[in-house]
């Protein structure tokens, strides 16, 4: 896969896409990605981005000017444009999946007001928000979505089965973990999971997960349950 972000301020990315996993997915040559200065495609001397909005209210805009020429400078005929903004749908795994199907993104990141609307009608092909709250810039927003998209791209982890067993994956969170040793300052590790009996283990987990879920994020559970029962019913019709 391919990623090109568009950002006005590079050099916050520099470390985290530089370690761990992204590191090896960038050396392995499953992930290309190139983050562009936005001033690089001003024509003024003050390398000038941004301007106030017609009909006036606080802050500034980017101008489109320069989102526009950079984008059409990298986009090519596989290429998926996203805006990071706080007015996007928020992001989860299945969108994630979505795109790590694709063979190039290209991210442009916000900054001051926001973006003229002239941009989002007529370059971006999505708008993401990573939750409902307001950051600086899209620089972090466009780091978490490049991390979560990565690690689903084919052989990034080695063990292909890790992205599939994890929080959200399923539409549950993930069950408790423990690893030795069995006990630690009396705390023992359940005994389902030193039985050996693998079919009472993929129960115990099941319940656990979905006993996590209803307690932290009762939104999942509901959405869950919903889709178990459409999907019962759908089996049923076609029966």
């Amino acid at each position: 896969m391919k990623i090109d972000v568009l950002t006005l301020f590079p050099g916050m990315f520099a470390g985290p896409l530089d370690e761990s996993i992204i590191m090896r997915a960038r050396k392995n040559g499953l992930l290309e990605l190139a983050i562009h200065h936005l001033r690089d495609w001003t024509h003024d001397r003050h390398r000038t981005v941004d301007d106030r909005p017609f009909g006036g209210g606080p802050g500034m805009l980017l101008k489109p000017e320069p989102v526009f020429e950079a984008v059409e400078q990298l986009k090519g005929p596989d290429t998926k444009v996203i805006l990071l903004a706080p007015s996007g749908k928020r992001f989860d795994q299945a969108t994630a999946r979505a795109l790590a199907l694709q063979k190039h993104l290209v991210l442009v990141t916000g900054h001051y007001e926001g973006f003229d609307e002239r941009i989002r009608e007529n370059l971006a092909d999505d708008e993401i928000s990573i939750g409902d709250y307001v950051l600086t810039n899209g620089a972090l927003p466009a780091m978490v979505l490049i991390d979560t998209v990565t690690r689903l791209l084919p052989g990034v982890l080695g063990d292909d089965e890790s992205s599939a067993d994890e929080s959200f994956s399923r539409g549950l969170l993930e069950y408790p973990q423990y690893t030795r040793p069995a006990e630690f300052r009396g705390l023992r590790v359940p005994e389902v999971l030193v039985s050996g009996n693998h079919a009472e283990i993929a129960r115990w987990r099941q319940d656990r997960s979905k006993a996590r879920t209803e307690a932290t994020r009762p939104d999942l559970m509901a959405a869950f349950n919903k889709t178990g029962a459409e999907n019962a019913g759908g089996a049923a019709g076609q029966d």
